[in-house]
């Protein structure tokens, strides 16, 4: 049987190694976006490689992260 973890959007930014408090948060989406639509979150420019290896691994498996990760890409390009 599959575990089902609920995470919250501090916690993708924790695992990005990015601050994670609201205003880290609101600040680093602010200095990032818009994302272009042609270009994909997780080829941005702005992460480092582990970063960009990270989001790429969790949208391919559609991991319990995927979720957040979407919110994530809306809010960049918002």
């Amino acid at each position: 049987m599959q575990s089902h973890h609920h995470h919250r959007f501090a916690d993708l930014f924790e695992q990005l190694g990015l601050p994670a408090d609201p205003k880290g948060i609101g600040d680093f989406i602010a200095s990032h976006r818009p994302l272009q639509a042609s270009i994909r979150l997780e080829d941005a420019p702005f992460w480092s490689p582990a970063q960009a290896t990270l989001l790429r691994e969790e949208i391919v498996r559609d991991a319990d992260w995927a979720e957040l990760v979407d919110q994530l890409n809306i809010a960049l390009r918002g």
